[in-house]
């Protein structure tokens, strides 16, 4: 598989080091550091050559936790180039959520970097499976210098590679995160992935492509993203840390063409004074893509209005058991809609297992022969299933006479008051558009004669304006657009809210606040 008739078919960086050598493969927006297909490739043999010197075998694993920086994406192809299962951890996690998840998923290599020295010197290795540790960038106690390791390891290819693949973690927004792990596909490295195809085929980017990653990578959809970008051989450009102004430079300064964004960081741009919007020429966009959080109507209608009707949006999770897609051309004659399924059959049902005709609520599902199993919890796996080929990702939501998806929201936020049931995601996109809210969730608290009432918790453009007056007006704001009963009959003004970097919000944290010394939600 080393010959360069056989690389030209494979996509992986090896066959961009091959026939686009001096491209850029990954470039920070912070730093400046850069990196080509040729220093890629190189670097992640030698990761792969040092998993393999420690008698890593195809189907092991490790994990990882980095920041958004150079070293990210070489460490995680070269596990992949390893045919390993590896998982990158957030570097936001306590050291208690570290040490769950490198146990949890069977890590027996563990790599981070010195600017998580806090967290990662206090994780307890014990009953792990760990047999070797490497930092990044600096010493640490227990840990190996990786650049050293990497360094005397050889940087030509192992032969006869497949395959490896990402088992990743849930956010854990509605308790302890799950690692989903999908049956590694046991084909040769640089096979056709599903990814590579959808941005081809679906998003309509190629090899000369300028693509922009905002998010945190060690989110399911950035990372894979990423990479699929390396397969095609596209210049992949990862920002640090996202902050709306520096996202519109990065595209200006870049000539980005292609790039991925959770529906609050569009919230973010959005709120910017005009005059800093106008500021940026973004017009080298020519797909913009979005998921990980329904969409309110008015923020994409502003986006489309902004950037064109570049706009493709999709739902799917890490699970990979179905994927709807919707372009802006169509979402503009089907509004607040995620698409036609691309991938596994749409079904929607009710709570007794009941299929719902066009136009009724109910439990999302999709048909489909994808595998998938959440890690060491056959609870949860087995509650995601119905019969032997429809699986869920836990979302209400109901199908147009066309087929067209829409989302209501998850069913693990639904709030139920006198026996009605509320979806806060209505509420939140209303309240998202007023000028003073930075950012809002909307939750269920107790109530003793309904069980639960409506409560938003709000950040504010201007913390100095949290006053009973802007409480009313955004309870009056959301009842001119609403139904009174899907309104907040109270507002709490918050410093920030608990969200993780890809746009998830926390809002079991938040709950957890208000419900605390109660024995039941329900």
């Amino acid at each position: 598989m080393g010959n360069n008739d056989d690389q030209q078919q494979l996509e992986f960086p090896g066959t961009w080091a091959i026939n686009k050598p001096d491209r850029v493969a990954v470039l920070m927006t912070g730093s400046g550091k850069k990196m080509t297909y040729l220093e890629l490739d190189e670097k992640a043999n030698r990761i792969s050559n040092l998993f393999v010197d420690l008698g890593l075998q195809q189907g092991d694993h490790i994990a990882f936790c980095l920041e958004n920086t150079i070293d990210f994406l070489p460490l995680a192809w070269g596990a992949h180039y390893a045919g390993l299962y590896y998982t990158a951890i957030s570097s936001r996690l306590t050291e208690e959520e570290m040490g769950y998840i490198v146990k949890d998923c069977g890590a027996r290599v563990f790599v981070t970097s010195v600017g998580n020295r806090d967290t990662a010197e206090q994780i307890d290795f014990k009953d792990t499976g760990v047999k070797e540790k490497f930092v990044i960038g600096g010493e640490m106690d227990g840990y190996a210098s990786f650049e050293d390791a990497i360094e005397s390891t050889s940087k030509e290819p192992q032969p006869d590679r497949v395959e490896g693949q990402d088992m990743l973690y849930s956010s854990g927004t509605t308790g302890l995160p799950k690692g989903v792990k999908v049956q590694a596909p046991n084909v040769p490295l640089g096979s056709t992935s599903a990814q590579a195809m959808l941005f081809r085929a679906v998003f309509g980017i190629e090899s000369d492509a300028v693509y922009l990653s905002p998010a945190p990578l060690y989110h399911a959809a950035p990372l894979r993203f990423c990479m699929a970008a390396h397969r095609i051989g596209a210049t992949v450009i990862v920002m640090e840390k996202f902050d709306p102004e520096e996202a519109l430079a990065a595209i200006e300064d870049h000539g980005v063409t292609a790039s991925q964004w959770v529906p609050t960081m569009f919230v973010r741009m959005l709120k910017l004074p005009e005059e800093i919007r106008e500021k940026y020429d973004t017009t080298t966009l020519k797909t913009v893509i979005h998921a990980a959080a329904p969409c309110p109507i008015e923020v994409k209608k502003q986006m489309i209005e902004w950037w064109g009707p570049i706009l493709h949006e999709y739902y799917a999770g890490t699970e990979g058991n179905g994927f709807t897609y919707i372009n802006s051309e169509d979402w503009i004659n089907h509004p607040g809609s995620v698409g036609k399924s691309l991938l596994g059959e749409l079904v929607i049902v009710n709570d007794d297992g009941d299929e719902m005709p066009n136009g009724e609520e109910g439990n999302v599902y999709f048909r489909s022969d994808s595998r998938f199993e959440y890690h060491n919890d056959p609870e949860k796996t087995a509650a995601s299933r119905m019969g032997k080929d429809l699986s869920t990702l836990g979302d209400i939501g109901r199908v147009d006479e066309e087929g067209f998806l829409y989302l209501t929201d998850r069913k693990a936020h639904m709030i139920i008051s006198g026996g009605v049931n509320i979806y806060p995601q209505e509420a939140e996109n209303v309240l998202t558009m007023h000028p003073d809210v930075y950012d809002v969730a909307v939750i269920g608290v107790p109530n003793d004669e309904f069980g639960e009432e409506v409560k938003a918790v709000v950040q504010l453009v201007d913390p100095k304006k949290a006053e009973p007056a802007l409480e009313r007006e955004l309870i009056a704001y959301c009842r001119s657009h609403l139904a009174d009963l899907k309104c907040p009959r109270s507002v709490d003004f918050i410093e920030e809210l608990p969200r993780h970097p890809t746009g998830k919000l926390y809002k079991r944290l938040l709950k957890d606040q208000y419900w605390s010394d109660k024995e039941t939600r329900i």
